[in-house]
């Protein structure tokens, strides 16, 4: 293209202000040095067989600011650079409705504003625009640090201590045991002698020598002492078993 033509364009590019037919992103792009940038420019309209310009800007934008054009994408030729670009740092191509400026290997002095455009009949259409800056080192974004709280101490009471296993053991089991067979046997002993100490008294008062007092057997050697029936009854009132 002529440089008469590329001059009207930048004139009119310093006063016409980005339409939403062509929407440009990211907005905003910062990119490490010698890497690669891609920038997107969505056509919101039928284009055909239109060409989609890209323009960068340098500077800020002003009456005076500068405008260089780039490269520009054909649907027959594909990528056609500008003169005195880098052609194998840039790059266009299409995918679908989305056209993508292709930025390998930046430098510092590739920061800019990067427009796409489309000529129409009379008018010109630019997107809004995406800033581009290139620097050495990407500012690293400190994670904010997360306060720590104070556990709250929860005071807990000790737990008896559960008993495992089986509550005897066989030989607390034979020993309970025994004893009770013990005491068994030693008050079917005492019985035993009771019964026979007992038997041996009846043996005792109920001798067949003696003569009833009251219905109570006493051997004849007492009659001679004892004549008073009343004096016998209480001589021998430990001997009365009670029925």
């Amino acid at each position: 293209m002529r440089p008469r033509l590329w001059l009207l364009l930048a004139a009119q590019l310093a006063v016409v202000r980005g339409s939403s037919v062509l929407q440009q992103t990211p907005a905003y792009i910062q990119v490490q040095t010698n890497k690669m940038a891609m920038l997107s420019c969505e056509a919101k309209i039928s284009l055909g067989n239109m060409r989609i310009y890209w323009l960068r800007q340098r500077q800020a934008p002003s009456s005076d600011s500068h405008h260089e054009f780039l490269a520009l994408w054909d649907s027959t030729k594909g990528t056609v650079h500008g003169e005195e670009v880098e052609q194998e740092k840039i790059a266009v191509f299409r995918d679908a409705s989305r056209f993508i400026l292709n930025l390998t290997s930046v430098k510092p002095e590739d920061s800019g504003i990067y427009f796409c455009m489309i000529i129409g009949s009379p008018e010109l259409t630019f997107g809004k625009g995406t800033q581009l800056s290139v620097v050495d080192f990407l500012p690293t974004t400190a994670q904010p640090t997360k306060k720590s709280t104070p556990k709250k101490r929860v005071c807990r009471l000790p737990r008896p201590a559960t008993q495992k296993g089986p509550l005897c053991s066989p030989i607390t089991l034979g020993l309970l045991v025994a004893g009770v067979l013990v005491l068994l046997v030693s008050l079917g002993v005492a019985i035993h002698l009771y019964c026979r100490r007992r038997r041996a008294r009846l043996r005792f008062i109920k001798q067949p020598q003696g003569e009833g007092i009251s219905g109570i057997l006493v051997p004849r050697c007492l009659h001679g002492n004892y004549s008073n029936t009343a004096t016998l009854q209480k001589l021998l009132s430990p001997w009365i078993l009670k029925t």
